[in-house]
Order: structure tokens, then C-alpha cells, then sequence
């Protein structure tokens, strides 16, 4: 792989400089737009790593956000630790692309956030499907549906799209129905 192709990647054992302290890599809010299309009966979305509001933009102009919040003030929604909340219930669905260092713990915890047959949607990259630690989550908790994304969409280091222009990963949305115990189907977008 090309030195380039590390660098948008913000891999940190081949990327000059240092990846983003707080793992802020945003959404194109193509993405947002393609869920909505997939999963139109999301409503009161809780968008709760919203950074500067890629996706929480793209839903609240479809009238179906309900907050966005983010451990740091990056100029949308409000400041909160999506996983220091302690509030029993949100009443409606999760959606987000979590800092990927923590994006088992962002499921687990929007699991426990939400309502039996409400959603959790997570954007992940498809190499999340991969690891011994996350089968149990996978065992535990199928998702219902994964929609890959069959056009690369790009996501980018401190809401950057001008320098972190790749596409070199590959992304999905992986969507949970809290109760949910049938087969994971995967379908395809874009």
C-alpha cells in the first residue's frame, strides 16, 4: 500500500503525523442520506458522536433527528460523553459513527440506551465483522441488517474531506433491532 493510502487512513504505525487524539473521522453526509433511504421509519435519532453534524445535519433536515451530542465541542449539538450517560432510556433510535477505538462499547451501550424494537445504526468499517471479541456481540446481539456500501464513502480525519479525500476503506451500516434473534441479512447500497 502506498504511503498516501495510510495517511488518509490515519493508521498510526504508517501515517505520518499522529491520528486524531479523539478519533474524529466524519462522515460523508452521503451516508446519512442512504440510511434514511434504507431504514426510513428511524425517528428521534440520537446522533451521539456528532462531531461538526455530517449526519446529524442530513437527519434533522429530514425532520428525524432528536439530539446530537459529542464528547467534544466541535461546533454542533451539545457536549456529552455518550458513554457516561446514565439516563435509563432514549426514546427513539441511535445512530452514529462511532470513534472506531470505541465502537464495541458505543454498540453495547446504545443497546442498553434503547428500547426493545428500537434501532441501533452504527457505521462501521466492514472489518468490524472481524475479531474473536466481537463474536459474542455478534452471537448475543445479531444485527439485523448490514448495508455495504458497494461506492466507497469516504470518511475523513478532523472533518477534512480536502486532504482525506480516500476512499481506500470499506464502510457499512450496521443495523440493530434491540430483540432482535433471526439471521443478519446484508444487502448493498449506492
Amino acid at each position: 500500500m502506498k504511503e498516501s493510502t495510510f495517511i488518509n487512513l490515519g493508521a498510526t504505525n504508517h501515517a505520518r503525523g499522529i491520528r486524531e487524539e479523539y478519533d474524529y473521522y466524519a462522515t460523508d453526509p452521503i451516508a446519512g442520506k442512504l440510511l434514511l433511504e434504507a431504514e426510513p421509519d428511524l425517528t428521534n435519532i440520537w446522533e451521539c458522536a456528532s462531531g461538526a453534524g455530517h449526519l446529524a445535519k442530513v437527519f434533522d433536515e429530514a425532520g428525524k433527528l432528536g439530539k446530537a451530542t459529542d464528547l467534544i465541542d466541535r461546533g454542533y449539538g451539545t457536549v456529552e460523553d455518550f458513554l457516561s450517560n446514565t439516563e435509563p432510556y432514549h426514546n427513539g433510535d441511535i445512530v452514529t459513527n462511532p470513534p472506531y477505538k470505541l465502537a464495541q462499547e458505543f454498540v453495547e451501550h446504545a443497546l442498553n440506551k434503547v428500547d426493545e424494537g428500537r434501532k441501533v445504526c452504527m457505521f462501521l468499517k466492514v472489518l468490524f465483522l472481524e475479531s474473536q471479541s466481537r463474536k459474542e456481540l455478534f452471537t448475543q446481539h445479531p444485527p439485523r441488517t448490514i448495508y455495504i456500501s458497494s461506492s466507497r464513502i469516504n470518511c475523513a480525519k478532523n472533518g477534512d474531506f480536502k486532504t482525506y479525500n480516500s476512499s481506500a476503506i470499506a464502510y457499512a451500516w450496521f443495523v440493530w433491532v434491540k430483540g432482535y434473534e433471526g439471521e443478519t441479512v446484508i444487502k448493498w447500497i449506492n
